[in-house]
């Protein structure tokens, strides 16, 4: 016990740690305080906080952590920091949103906090057991938060169908688990990795596995043919959740990926290269298809984030040092122009407006000309067009499937861009070019404000000078 369990390893959870404090001490402020935007504040401070204390590691990487369970490694801290900023800028646009639904609740940030904490704990996991620990306290707070407009018939229904289907993708994905630990006799990576290398390659429980790991990894990214959930509950999820899980959940499940796929997984990647190619093509593809026909813009931004998955994917699938560079770029560009775009969409919902349809940004530019700006620029740059930061994020992905010789799917990435083009300018010729269905102009409030002005910034900033986050990517990667 003593060598599974060290005084210093608490410093390596400390961020962690002190989510769950904050987020528990929330739900006891929930009974005291009727105005709940004191909760938001206080949620904001303990995000802060933990923040600091993350901050405080940054030079203390590569530390192992309750016998090799967990690691800081610069991977696992470029991620810890990205959740916090993602849960930091979701509190800040739920403020006023909540308010307007009546559903403000202690419990809603303690669910965030709490969610967060499960992300963090997942990403440094280096044993099968605390990785599936963090991904279900991620989950089950996820499910929750997607239900939470308990008055709203469709939130209801989005979260009965993200549980029912999630709980059935953890089922098959603890299974593929459990093949590894009869292959392995441990649940950690490295000894996994090793116990692989040592059978055939066509063994066909080492397949097993490979093949009920991949299908509960799909779930969780909302790849095809596993994404059937995303469209509603993304529609159904209270706006300002559909703009944490976007980015957030897809960031936590990504580096979930990266890590089990490129250490435990590693000597079948002849197998999981066939896998992940095929279904990168058909997300991208059937992800940007969709899109097309939608006129609800978060069924819409839903379609749009299941192609961004087959995007992602184009990294693991290279593998190379421009595809693992890649990966963590590219999920922190579409963070911030993600949740912009969102932030745009929760300012248009009004006590009388839902502001969820194509037709109600109609005329947005001259009823508010800064947020249609604003909206312009996340939507360039979630289609990957220079002098903004998506363009950084698909010119790398692009380029490693192009240096590594697959250059059938480096072809379908770019047709695919430009499909994506035409619904991106389906909102942008309805905020420019028709007549406003509503004649008063937004009442933005700070929180909203303040994470647009963060978006814009970072979308900017990232686009026209990439040179630290791209060191940043290449620390987080280990190169």
């Amino acid at each position: 016990m003593d060598q599974f369990f060290k005084a210093s390893d608490l410093s390596v959870i400390g961020a962690e740690l002190e989510l769950a404090l904050f987020g528990m001490i929330v739900l006891v402020l929930d009974l005291l305080f009727k105005n709940k935007r004191v909760l938001a504040y206080f949620s904001l401070a303990g995000i802060g906080w933990s923040g600091f204390l993350l901050l405080r590691l940054y030079n203390k990487v590569d530390e192992g952590a309750y016998g090799g369970a967990l690691t800081l490694d610069p991977f696992a801290w470029f991620f810890k920091a990205l959740f916090l900023v993602a849960a930091a800028l979701a509190v800040a646009i739920s403020i006023r949103y909540l308010d307007i639904e009546r559903e403000n609740h202690g419990e809603y940030y303690a669910l965030i906090l709490f969610a967060t904490m499960g992300m963090m704990f997942m990403v440094g996991a280096m044993d099968l057991v605390t990785l599936y620990i963090g991904l279900e306290t991620m989950a089950i707070a996820t499910y929750i938060l997607v239900g939470f407009l308990r008055s709203n018939p469709r939130s209801n229904e989005a979260s009965l169908k993200y549980f029912l289907l999630g709980a059935f993708s953890s089922g098959i994905l603890l299974y593929g688990f459990s093949l590894l630990y009869g292959i392995a006799g441990s649940t950690r990576f490295v000894i996994i990795r090793d116990a692989l290398e040592q059978r055939s390659l066509s063994d066909p429980l080492s397949l097993m596995a490979l093949a009920a790991v991949c299908a509960g990894m799909f779930f969780k990214i909302a790849a095809v043919p596993f994404h059937q959930w995303t469209p509603d509950a993304y529609e159904g999820a209270p706006t300002s959740i559909t703009a944490y899980m976007s980015v957030a959940v897809k960031a936590a499940s990504f580096a979930m990926i990266v890590r089990l796929f490129m250490i435990a997984l590693f000597s079948l990647r002849p197998h999981w290269l066939i896998i992940m190619s095929v279904v990168s093509a058909l997300t991208m593809t059937i992800g940007n298809i969709a899109a097309i026909t939608q006129s609800n813009v978060k069924r819409l931004l839903a379609y749009s984030s299941i192609s961004h998955a087959g995007y992602i994917l184009l990294g693991l699938i290279a593998a190379n040092q421009t595809g693992l560079i890649a990966i963590p770029i590219y999920l922190l560009v579409y963070t911030f122009t993600n949740l912009g775009a969102w932030a745009i969409i929760v300012a248009l919902r009004r006590k009388d407006v839902i502001g969820e349809h194509i037709d109600e940004m109609s005329g947005l530019f001259f009823r508010h000309p800064v947020a249609a700006i604003l909206m312009l620029i996340f939507l360039l740059s979630l289609a990957g067009i220079p002098p903004t930061a998506g363009f950084i994020g698909k010119y790398f992905l692009f380029a490693a499937v192009i240096e590594t010789g697959h250059n059938v799917l480096a072809v379908i990435a770019v047709i695919n861009a430009a499909i994506s083009m035409y619904f991106y300018l389906r909102i942008v010729v309805a905020m420019f070019m028709q007549d406003a269905t509503e004649k008063t102009g937004l009442d933005l409030a700070p929180g909203v404000l303040a994470v647009m002005a963060v978006a814009f910034v970072f979308t900017m900033w990232i686009g026209l000078y990439p040179d630290p986050f791209i060191a940043m990517a290449r620390r987080a990667v280990g190169l």
